[in-house]
C-alpha cells in the first residue's frame, strides 16, 4: 500500500500491480507481505494489491486469463500450458522453491511406508492441488499403475483431514510438506510423530514449485516494475529469513484468525526445506537451472500426454532477477 509520500517510479507515476496469490493469507507469503510493509515495493514505484487463491496450479491459468499482472503459481502448471501455448502464456520470473514442495502424507502407523504401498489405497486431495496434479508423474517416476490408485476429491481443509485419515477413512493426502504439518499442528497432533510424508522431491528431483510469474504484457510493457518487483521481494525474504516474528506479524495484520504457532512453523519449515536445496548456493535464491527445467518438461509432457515439450527459454526468464551477490544463497544445504 502507499503513503501520501510514496516514491514513484522514474516516470513519476504509481505502478498498480495485482498479484494473485497461491492460498489464503499464510506463513510462507511472509516476504511478498514484508516486501509492502517495509517499503522495499514502494521504493521501486509500485503498489502491490494482493489477492487470496486457492492453490499455486489454479494460480497459472487464473493468471494467464488476464486480470492481473504477477501471480505465485505452480512451475509445473505452467509448463503444461506452455506446451499447448507457448506465445502468450505467463513467464516465471522469480523461482521462490529450488525442490519439489509436495508430498502424499500418508498415517505414521499405517502400512504405507513407500511408493509401492499405495497400490488399491484410497488418498485424499484438495480439488485444485498441484501434488495431485502431478500423480502421473509420481506413478512414471515410481513404476505405479495410476488406476491402481483412488483419489477423492474434498474441500475439507487438512486439519480435518489428517485426523480423518487416522481413523481410516482414507491412507494418503495430497499436499505441500509444510502445508500438511502445519495444518497437523493446527488439529492438536504432532506431524513429527503421527505422519509419514513420500516426498516427491527424492522422486522427481528434476520438479520445481512455486514460482513469481507475471504475464507477458507486463514484462513486455513495463520490465523496470518486474525488475522492481523481483528486488522487493528478494528484499522481503531477507527479512523474513532475519525475523521470523516479525515476517508472521505481516501475515496477521492481513489475516488475523491465523494460527501463528502453525504458520510460523510453515514459514520455517519452507525456507528449511522447500527453499534449502543445494542448488541456491549456486545460482540463489529466484534463478532457475536450465537443464532442469527442460528435465522437468520432458516428464511432463509425456506423463500428460502432450505433444510439445517446451523449452526452459520459454518457461523460465532470469533476465528481471537482481544479480547473484544480492540474492540469498545462504539456505543451501552443505555437503
Amino acid at each position: 500500500m502507499t503513503s501520501n509520500n510514496q516514491q514513484a517510479g522514474n516516470n513519476g507515476v504509481v505502478q498498480q500491480v495485482r498479484f494473485f496469490l497461491n492460498s489464503f493469507f499464510s506463513g510462507p507469503q511472509a516476504p511478498f507481505f514484508l516486501a509492502a510493509d517495509n517499503r522495499h515495493f514502494e521504493r521501486e514505484g509500485l503498489e502491490v494489491h494482493f489477492t487470496e487463491g486457492a492453490s499455486l496450479a489454479y494460480s497459472v491459468p487464473v493468471l494467464a486469463a488476464g486480470g492481473y499482472d504477477v501471480a505465485y503459481g505452480d512451475m509445473n502448471t505452467l509448463i503444461e500450458l506452455k506446451s499447448v501455448d507457448p506465445a502468450s502464456s505467463p513467464l516465471a520470473v522469480w523461482a521462490m522453491h529450488n525442490r519439489s514442495p509436495y508430498t502424499i502424507a500418508v498415517d505414521a502407523d499405517g502400512p504405507v511406508q513407500r511408493p509401492a504401498d499405495l497400490v488399491g489405497r484410497k488418498l485424499v486431495s484438495h480439488p485444485e492441488d498441484a501434488a495431485w496434479k502431478l500423480l502421473p508423474e509420481f506413478c512414471i517416476a515410481t513404476g505405479l499403475d495410476i488406476s491402481s490408485i483412488d483419489v477423492e476429491p474434498s474441500d475439507l481443509g487438512h486439519e480435518e483431514m489428517v485426523p480423518l485419515m487416522r481413523e481410516g477413512r482414507w491412507e494418503g493426502i495430497f499436499g505441500f510438506v509444510n502445508t500438511v504439518r502445519a495444518h497437523t499442528i493446527e488439529a492438536g497432533l504432532d506431524p513429527d510423530k503421527v505422519l509419514r510424508h513420500l516426498e516427491f522431491r527424492h522422486y522427481l528431483p528434476e520438479l520445481y514449485g512455486g514460482a513469481v510469474m507475471v504475464t507477458r504484457s507486463f514484462a513486455q510493457n513495463t520490465p523496470q516494475a518486474v525488475r522492481g518487483l523481483l528486488s522487493a521481494i528478494n528484499l522481503g525474504l531477507k527479512d523474513a529469513i532475519a525475523d521470523p516474528d516479525a515476517a508472521i506479524a505481516a501475515v496477521a495484520r492481513r489475516n488475523p484468525n491465523i494460527d501463528v504457532k502453525a504458520n510460523r512453523a510453515r514459514l520455517l519449515g519452507t525456507l528449511a526445506l522447500e527453499m534449502a536445496g543445494p542448488e541456491g548456493g549456486r545460482i540463489g535464491i529466484g534463478d532457475a537451472d536450465d537443464e532442469r527445467i527442460a528435465a522437468g518438461a520432458a516428464l511432463i509432457t509425456k506423463a500428460k500426454g502432450l505433444a510439445r515439450v517446451p523449452k526452459a527459454s520459454e518457461v523460465f526468464d532470469r533476465q528481471f532477477l537482481p544479480p547473484l551477490g544480492e540474492r540469498v544463497t545462504s539456505l543451501a544445504e552443505r555437503p
